[in-house]
Parts: C-alpha cells; structure tokens; sequence
C-alpha cells in the first residue's frame, strides 16, 4: 500500500520509493512499514531539529532505537559519512536495511539487532536516540560514553514526566542542554557533551 508524499520542517519530503523525486526538498524514501515513517511529533521534532545541524557534516552517526532507519537516512543526506543503526526488534532492522537500500546508501550504515551493549565502537560525532525517557536515563552513563568530547546528543521519544531526569542524567556525564524542545506529550533535548 503506497501513501502520499509530505513535508516535514523545511527540508525533508518523506515519500514512497514511486514517486517523482522533489525538486526543492531532501527525499527520504521510506517503505511503510509497521515502525512509522516520520509521522510521529518525536520523529518529526528530530528531523526539523536535524535540519539545521552542522555537526551532522563528515560526522559518524549511532542511531540507537532506529526503528524505520529515518534519522540515520536524514543525517547522511544532511553531510553524515557513517550511521550504525541499533534496534532490539528484528523486523525494524530489516525495515531499516529495506530503507537505507532505497535511498542509495546501504553501504553507509552498519544495522545491529540488538542493545548498546552491541555496539563496540565509541568516539561518535552524533548519537540519535528517539526511545523511552526511562531507557534514556538507565543508559545514560554507558551512551554518552559512546560520544566522542564535543559530541551532540539527540535524545527524543521522552514523555514530559521524564525531560527533567532525562536531562539531569545527562548533565551528571559532562552534557550540557542547547534546546529543550516541549511537543504536545513529549519532548525531544538536544545536548552537547563538554
């Protein structure tokens, strides 16, 4: 089943592998899947965040939680050169593989199944997590040592009554807060780590 192209902030057009590509906008080509297509405010809210990062340039991306793979899509047609992508579902991943295929840039990105814990790179430039607040703060320590110093965090899918430990998790590991984004039940906290 095919959907309707549609914009997300100024820049990306999510839109079926079928359609015409933009003229004016970044195409990101999302097959629809179970894992949503950017239609969620915390996806979205990444994604205008994102829009607008010039750390993504030449930057090693972690997408942890990547689901459909669309903010580790969005990051390397915003300038990243790498993306591992992690989910603990089977059926993202391959959701994710499908997605990066689409967009010409399988040969990019690394999918893991599976936690953190399966991750043994470190030094990322960005890491990307649009997951539970409450898994947010429990891997604090052990994600923002995946950061490299002067890495950016993009911490998103936080219910209101877990921004504030979310974000003092965090502070606690040396990050500091630059955006603070409330949406209408969640919020999406852009920090950087000093």
């Amino acid at each position: 089943m095919t959907y309707q192209p549609f914009n997300i902030g100024s820049r990306f057009r999510i839109a079926p592998e079928d359609s015409n590509p933009s003229a004016d906008r970044i195409d990101l080509i999302m097959q629809r899947g179970a894992f949503g297509s950017g239609e969620h405010q915390t996806t979205s809210s990444c994604l205008e965040l994102m829009e607008s990062m010039a750390e993504l340039d030449a930057a090693r991306i972690l997408d942890l939680g990547s689901g459909t793979g669309i903010l580790a899509i969005a990051a390397l047609k915003l300038g990243a050169k790498d993306a591992v992508c992690v989910d603990i579902e089977e059926r993202a991943v391959e959701t994710a593989r499908t997605n990066c295929a689409l967009n010409q840039l399988e040969d990019r990105v690394t999918h893991i199944t599976g936690t953190l814990d399966g991750v043994s790179e470190t030094g990322f430039d960005v890491i990307l997590a649009n997951i539970y607040g409450d898994i947010l703060v429990s891997i604090a320590d052990p994600l923002s040592k995946k950061l490299r110093q002067g890495g950016t965090l993009l911490l998103s899918g936080i219910l209101w009554e877990y921004n504030f430990d979310v974000r003092q998790a965090y502070q606690r590991q040396g990050c500091e807060v630059i955006k603070n984004r409330i949406l209408d039940e969640f919020s999406t906290v852009l920090m950087k780590k000093l």
